[in-house]
């Protein structure tokens, strides 16, 4: 007799379908594990046997196989102890095969038959509605798994609870979906004083989706300006915070089964490898940009990243996904993130002050630069110098505009982004792109000529001038303006850097 447990493999964020099979035959005593497990999945067999032992079940002296089918597909993670436990069991006779094949079943054993938590059950939850199969998960994790609607789950959290409920003898209460996380009150932008021209870039950013660069001193507010960004953005719809949440599941984050409406902010230090940005790793997981997915990716100190990890953000930032190539898969995550970058104008900082300047400047201040790359310097819409901020400044009493009137604004634009770009599959400008960006982006005559002889002079590539034509639609929208006009596209241009001469 072969019984059979149906279970996932998570490639990205997507759940594949894995049949778990095991058959007990005469022979030599073995438990033997086939299908392209990895480690973790290999050291099941020792998991499930001390699982087992805790319920009194020893295993038969016979020849065990569990198969993992399809057997070329890569089978990672700990979840697989949960499935190989149960098809052992339905093999063994203890509970009935036939009730299992209307479940789905993932979750990590501990050695005394305790079902503990593992990433991915929102995911396969969700592959558990599509195949309209039930689905048997952690305790700890019904609450997540309650998102996805259409299918009961099975929220057990020992083996002996599971197996006393499909035998009648017991019922397992009914999980919760989680709670939808209330928005923080974080940093707000009264607490920045002075710095009129960065808060006004920082609000076309949030307005548009736009990637931000903001360069100077220490201590002029750079790091609680980005801060401040999500508190001016607007939440999530409830289909981005699925998208959002999805990704969690994967890298293993989302506590409580708790869905939030708030947009991710990410701030990895400067010391974090390609892998942990971009994703990876032995077992593939989403990097920093993934985990950031719809929301603000912040580096700070940006040239002090190393120069190939900066330069795997490009494809990122260009194509809104990160794909990581291994020989056998490619698995592929989200990583539609708005970049906002912060950096010194020089090793010690103080590039313009002849006081505290080193000696080596303005030689410094180019070879400090010059570690960020121009291609990724050029997917940045926005570049703002930021000024240092004197005594002066500290003593005046705080703005009267704060957070709550910029994200008004904000929300209104995004408004206008929405209902102009319904049906397209884009959501913000910074998403424009070919006869759509020409048809609404394209300036008046005025602007036209503007742009024109800033580009010239300014040597913009082509993405630098479509940047520009993205970032002047979004001006014109927090002005209200359907046309982009002139003074659209000669505050848009303000924002951009020249290319140098060579």
């Amino acid at each position: 007799m072969v019984a059979l447990v149906s279970t996932v493999a998570y490639l990205g964020l997507e759940a594949r379908g894995v049949e778990v099979q095991c058959q007990i035959a005469p022979g030599l005593p073995g438990f033997h594990l086939v299908g392209l497990p990895d480690k973790a999945v290999n050291e099941s067999r020792q998991r499930v046997q001390a699982a087992l032992a805790s319920l009194g079940l020893a295993l038969p002296p016979k020849r065990i196989t569990i198969n993992l089918s399809p057997a070329d597909l890569p089978k990672e993670g700990s979840h697989y102890d949960l499935p190989i436990a149960l098809a052992l069991l339905a093999a063994m006779g203890v509970t009935d095969a036939e009730q299992l094949a209307d479940h789905l079943a993932v979750g990590e054993l501990a050695l005394d038959g305790r079902i503990v938590s593992s990433p991915g059950v929102l995911l396969a939850a969700i592959h558990a509605a599509g195949l309209e199969k039930n689905l048997i998960c952690p305790a700890a994790q019904g609450a997540e798994a309650r998102w996805a609607s259409g299918i009961a789950i099975l929220a057990a959290p020992d083996l002996v609870s599971l197996l006393n409920h499909l035998k009648g003898t017991q019922v397992l209460n009914i999980p919760e979906p989680g709670e939808v996380a209330q928005r923080k009150a974080g940093p707000d932008l009264k607490q920045v004083k002075g710095q009129e021209v960065a808060k006004r870039a920082l609000e076309i950013a949030a307005a548009g989706g736009h990637n931000l660069l903001m360069i100077g001193p220490p201590g002029a507010g750079k790091s609680l300006m980005a801060a401040c960004l999500p508190g001016i953005l607007p939440e999530l719809t409830p289909a981005e915070a699925l998208e959002v949440s999805m990704v969690a599941s994967v890298a293993g984050t989302l506590e409580e089964g708790r869905i939030s409406r708030l947009r991710p902010y990410r701030a990895p230090h400067h010391s974090a490898s390609m892998a942990a940005l971009t994703g990876g790793g032995l077992r593939v997981k989403p990097g920093e940009v993934s985990l950031a997915h719809l929301g603000v990716l912040f580096l700070d100190e940006l040239p002090e990243f190393q120069r190939a990890v900066l330069d795997s953000l490009r494809q990122p930032l260009e194509i809104g996904e990160v794909t990581v190539a291994r020989a056998n898969a490619h698995v592929t995550f989200p990583a539609r993130v708005q970049l906002v970058a912060a950096m010194n104008p020089c090793r010690c900082g103080h590039l313009g002050d002849p006081a505290l300047a080193c000696s080596r400047a303005p030689r410094c201040a180019a070879d400090y630069q010059s570690k960020v790359s121009g291609p990724l310097l050029d997917r940045i819409d926005l570049h703002v110098e930021v000024d240092p901020v004197s005594a002066a400044d500290l003593s005046l009493p705080p703005p009267t505009e704060g957070s709550a009137a910029v994200s008004a604004r904000v929300a209104a634009a995004r408004a206008v982004q929405t209902a102009r770009l319904e049906g397209t599959g884009l959501s913000t400008n910074a998403q424009l792109d070919g006869d759509l960006l020409e048809a609404l982006a394209t300036p008046d005559e005025a602007g036209r000529k503007l742009l024109m002889q800033a580009a010239e002079a300014m040597r913009l590539s082509a993405r630098g001038y479509t940047r520009i034509l993205r970032v002047a639609r979004t001006i014109a929208d927090l002005a209200g303006s359907e046309v982009v006009s002139r003074i659209h596209v000669a505050e848009a241009l303000s924002y951009r850097r020249a290319a140098p001469r060579a």
